[in-house]
This record gives C-alpha cells, sequence and structure tokens, in this order.
C-alpha cells in the first residue's frame, strides 16, 4: 500500500509519533493509500521551519526575479507530471479524469502568471505636503501563510494560494484535506525538484482538531488562506482576528443560475447540467439554485430532465463517464438526507433522488427538484452534491429579488439574449462572479471570491498578490533641523 509522508523543511519525514491513517477512493470505497497524521508538534516543526527560511537564508536574499524563475520551473515540472498528479486526483477524490486532467495541465498557467508579476511589485514615491523630507513605500510580505485546501479540487484551489504568496516572497505551510492529501504531498517534492530552498514551501497532513487548529492559531504564522465550508471558515476567522491576523476566505455557495425567456435556450440547458452535475455538484460555485422565467419553465424543464437522463455514472477514471461519485461517505450521506429534506418540504421531484447503487460505492443519481419556493431549506442551503433545485420567476426585478435572497454570494449564471439586460443583472446581483451566457469558467487572470457569508478576499489576477504583501513607509530628512522634540514633524 503507497504511504505519503509528510514534507517539511525540505524532506519527507513521519509524524513524530509515527501515527498514520487510512485515504480511501471514492469509486470503490477501498483503503488504497496510507497518510501521516500529523500532530501540534509537527505543526510547530513545518511553521519553524517556514519561518527560517522567510528570515534567513537564500530565499529570504533571493531577488523577486530569482523568485520568478523558481515558480517557472515549478510550473515547467507540473506540465511534465500532469498525467501522473491528475490520476492521484482522481483516485483520491473521484472526480472525472478528464476534468482533473484539464485541471492539472492548467495549473502551471498560476505559475507562470504570478512568476511575472514577482518582479512587478513596486512601491511609491510620494509627492509631500512638507519640505526637507522625503518619503517613499516598500511593498514587503507578510511572511509565514497557511493555506488550508478542501478536497474538491486540491491542487487547483493550493495554486490559487501559494502561487501569489510566493511571487510575494511569503514562505507556506500547506494543510490538505484529510480525503485528499496526496496529490499535495506529491506536488511538495516539485518544489524541491525546481531548486527552492528548504522550508519554503512545507505540507503537513492530518485533521481539523489536530493539524489545522494549531498552525491557524501558531504565533508565527501571519496569514491564513481557506476554501472550504462557511461554518469552518467562521471558527478560521474568529481565531484570527484575536490575533490580528490577515485572512482570506473563500466559502460556500448557493449560486443562481437565471435563464430568461429570450435566452438561447439550447446553451442555457446544457449550462444548466454543468453547472450542477459537472463535478457531481461538489463545487462552491455549482448553479445549484435553477431560476427559470415563467413562460419557458415547462418546456425548459421538460428538456431538462430529458438531457440529465443521458448523463453517465461509473468509474471516473473511464473517458466516458460524465458524473463521478460523491467523494467522502459523510458527503454522500449529507446529499442523501437534503433529498428527503426536499421531498418533506413539497418539492417535485423530477429526476433521480437515490443512490446509483449500480455505478459504485458513493454514486447519488442526478437529482432534479421543481416546485420549489425560495423558503425552502434545499433553496437556502448548500448541499454540495448533484442536485437542482428549480424556482420560477416573472421578470427581473424577482429574478434580482430571489437570486440576492441568500446568505452566499459566490457565483451567479444570467442566460438572455438582451446585452441591456445582461448589463443590468451584473451590476445587480451581490456575487463575485457573475457569468452571462456561459457557466464556471475561471482563470488565473480574473479575480475570484464571494460577497457575504461566501467569504473575502480575491484569488487569482493581479489582486491577488496584494493580500500578501504589507506597505511600509519610509521617511528621511535630507536635512531639516529638528526643532521643537514635542510637537509633530
Amino acid at each position: 500500500m503507497t504511504y505519503y509522508q509528510m514534507f517539511i523543511d525540505g524532506t519527507y519525514v513521519d509524524a513524530r509519533d509515527g501515527r498514520r491513517f487510512d485515504t480511501q477512493n471514492p469509486f470503490t470505497g477501498q483503503v488504497w493509500a496510507e497518510v501521516a497524521r500529523a500532530s501540534a508538534e509537527d505543526v510547530d516543526l513545518a511553521v519553524q521551519a517556514a519561518d527560517r527560511a522567510f528570515r534567513v537564508g537564500p530565499w529570504a536574499e533571493a531577488t523577486a526575479t530569482q523568485r520568478g524563475a523558481l515558480l517557472r520551473k515549478v510550473g515547467d515540472l507540473i506540465t511534465r507530471d500532469a498525467d501522473r498528479l491528475a490520476a492521484l486526483e482522481v483516485r483520491d477524490n473521484g472526480k472525472l479524469l478528464a476534468e482533473m486532467s484539464a485541471q492539472v495541465r492548467y495549473i502551471p498557467q498560476w505559475f507562470y502568471y504570478f512568476a511575472g508579476l514577482a518582479d512587478k511589485i513596486e512601491g511609491s514615491v510620494i509627492p509631500l505636503d512638507k519640505k526637507g523630507y522625503f518619503n517613499y513605500t516598500r511593498r514587503e510580505p507578510l511572511g509565514v501563510v497557511a493555506a488550508i485546501t478542501p478536497w474538491n479540487s486540491p491542487l487547483l484551489l493550493l495554486a490559487w494560494k501559494i502561487a501569489p504568496a510566493l511571487a510575494a516572497g511569503c514562505t507556506v505551510v500547506i494543510k490538505p484535506s484529510e480525503f485528499t492529501s496526496a496529490s499535495t504531498v506529491e506536488l511538495a517534492g516539485l518544489f524541491a525538484e525546481a531548486g527552492f530552498p528548504k522550508g519554503v514551501v512545507n505540507v503537513v497532513t492530518g485533521f481539523g482538531a489536530e493539524v489545522g487548529a494549531p498552525l491557524v492559531n501558531h504565533s508565527l504564522v501571519k496569514k491564513v488562506t481557506f476554501t472550504g465550508s462557511d461554518s469552518t471558515g467562521r471558527v478560521i476567522n474568529q481565531q484570527c482576528a484575536a490575533q490580528f491576523k490577515h485572512v482570506s476566505l473563500e466559502l460556500g455557495g448557493k449560486s443562481p443560475n437565471i435563464v430568461f425567456s429570450d435566452a438561447n435556450l439550447d446553451d442555457a440547458i446544457n449550462g444548466a447540467v454543468s453547472g450542477i452535475f459537472a463535478a457531481t455538484g461538489q463545487t462552491c460555485i455549482a448553479g445549484s439554485r435553477l431560476l427559470l422565467q415563467e413562460d419557458i419553465h415547462d418546456i425548459f424543464v421538460e428538456k431538462l430532465v430529458d438531457l440529465a437522463k443521458t448523463a453517465e455514472l461509473g468509474d471516473p477514471m473511464f473517458g466516458g463517464t460524465q458524473v463521478g461519485p460523491v467523494t467522502t461517505p459523510v458527503q454522500y450521506d449529507k446529499v442523501l438526507s437534503y433529498i428527503k429534506i426536499a421531498q418533506d418540504e413539497g418539492a417535485e421531484l423530477k429526476l433521480g433522488g437515490k443512490p446509483a447503487v449500480a455505478a459504485g460505492r458513493w454514486f447519488v443519481e442526478p437529482t432534479i427538484f421543481a416546485g420549489v419556493t425560495p423558503k425552502m431549506r434545499i433553496a437556502r442551503e448548500e448541499v454540495f452534491g448533484p442536485v437542482l433545485s428549480i424556482l420560477k420567476f416573472r421578470d427581473e426585478e424577482e429574478a434580482v429579488a430571489i437570486a440576492n435572497d441568500s446568505c452566499y454570494g459566490l457565483g451567479a449564471g444570467v442566460w438572455t439574449g438582451d446585452i441591456g439586460r445582461a448589463f443590468r443583472m451584473s451590476e445587480r446581483i451581490q456575487a463575485g462572479t457573475v457569468w452571462v451566457n456561459t457557466y464556471r469558467a475561471v482563470s488565473f487572470m480574473s479575480p475570484f471570491g464571494g460577497y457575504k457569508d461566501s467569504g473575502f478576499g480575491r484569488e487569482n489576477g493581479k489582486v491577488a498578490i496584494e493580500s500578501y504583501l504589507q506597505t511600509k513607509s519610509v521617511w528621511i530628512n535630507t536635512g531639516v533641523p529638528t526643532g521643537n522634540p514635542f510637537t509633530i514633524r
């Protein structure tokens, strides 16, 4: 059986107490690997290593251009190993090989992009209102960053965090999900191969209480970047606030996918399927609320159900599979519980609603509910699975009201043939990303993040690197007499 160690201070190591835990293949339900189970002692070793690397040695002395060169090397190595890393992701989280391969092959672009930004970090010379002084600003890295990642897209979401952090000059300690640690552990070795100094990139594996909590609360950690549930994000935010740490949170979503009667319905139907059944609905931007204008509701639902019925469930390693398993048994039970909640609330089951026993271990049939009202739990709470809620609306005003009637605000879709409506809806919807006549498009160039309970801070794009920097103001007296020491200069 494969065994994955941690990566601390440039070396693969066991947990100090020797403990391990199992990781399962979601398609078969079988244990396929063991992973080192870290404790607070291991976390401290990793953070201490990251802090040393930040303060002294080759990383601390490297120029921004040298940091960029190292990031480009990592991008090249990921490209070289893309097939291997994608296969690990599939085995560990059960998502489709086609999707994981596309993600891993795209990941190098994050390292290339932020490699280019590394030596574009500039301060300013301030045109002061006072004579005899020279004032300028420096943009300096925060220090040790704790990066905590989820199980649904481990490497992609990790790249969103560590590429800008390393470009800024920070060092990182990564805590992957206990359900999907393998690919992150494997990735760590590529940083060493690329020539990154010891301690710049570290990985500690294990569980939230034993690893996540001591990492977030470690006094040498200056920033926490977290992607995951809003409940965990709320706890992390409180802990960081108590210690005045920087924090960025990308949390849950209940994204509205809004279809107007003037839209291209075939495109919109494909967009609705992509929004909820791609990735088995296990994505924070899932279009789990489908809002349909009244006059197209019935025909749209009919065609949507017909298309969703054709989805192929099965082995995620097989190229013809379109819907894979739910990643964890806990999440599998949660999805099924929400299907029962929807039925108890009176939603009309149009498709699915049961385990897909023949497909594999933790499979749920693509499920569609119509007749959903905005106050139902199925329309308000994040399911994180292949379950779609359909709601009706009359006009733009009602569509906006329903879309914004949520504690979440991560993503939204608008399908329309009216360019004016596209601009109006994009302006009025309270979400960090609005897609018009498409869905689930992301780029290393475009900021991504949430409104409201979907978190704060932005990943990707130029703005991302700002959250790993702090500004220092430097004043130089060019010859002004000191004067009265009891007055402000």
